[in-house]
């Protein structure tokens, strides 16, 4: 949104967010850190703590690297505490963790600054609006007749 507005400062935005990111990285990565492998199963599931684990073992860098760009819902907490925890190098995690979000907030910074106002137009437009209302009132009808099927299934198992 800032870069979309601020269209000649737009390459400020991303070393910002970059500082950002990274604080919040090392407060996760000290956690993991002070968890340990032990602690660290009460923090990640053990599903993903085992997958992790492995990842992080294998590749190394390679895996932070994508772990670092890839977009939410990607579960960069449970990567970032695992990494912690696993004693992985912190020069080269916070280098490598840096970078790759650097890459990614330039590049998002980028696009919205080329695409930022034909984006917000569209946003901000009567359709969309309307559409995301039907979809809204959809969802509710949806989420209510859901909740009456399964009263009226619950209700003789009560009885």
């Amino acid at each position: 949104m800032l870069a979309s507005k601020y269209g000649g400062i737009f390459w400020i935005f991303p070393p910002l967010v970059t500082a950002g990111s990274l604080v919040g990285a090392a407060l996760t990565y000290w956690v993991g850190h002070s968890a340990g492998g032990a602690g660290l199963t009460r923090l990640v599931s053990p599903s993903h703590l085992e997958r992790m684990k492995k990842r992080v073992e294998k590749s190394g860098a390679g895996a932070l690297a994508v772990a670092a760009v890839l977009p939410p819902p990607f579960p960069l907490t449970p990567f970032v505490l695992t990494c912690g925890a696993l004693d992985f190098d912190r020069w080269r995690f916070f280098l490598v963790f840096g970078v790759m979000r650097l890459i990614r907030f330039g590049t998002e910074a980028v696009l919205a600054r080329h695409y930022g106002d034909r984006v917000l137009e569209v946003l901000q437009s009567d359709q969309l609006q309307r559409a995301v209302m039907v979809l809204v009132f959809v969802a509710c009808a949806g989420t209510i007749a859901s909740a009456v099927l399964l009263w009226r299934r619950m209700r003789p198992l009560v009885a």
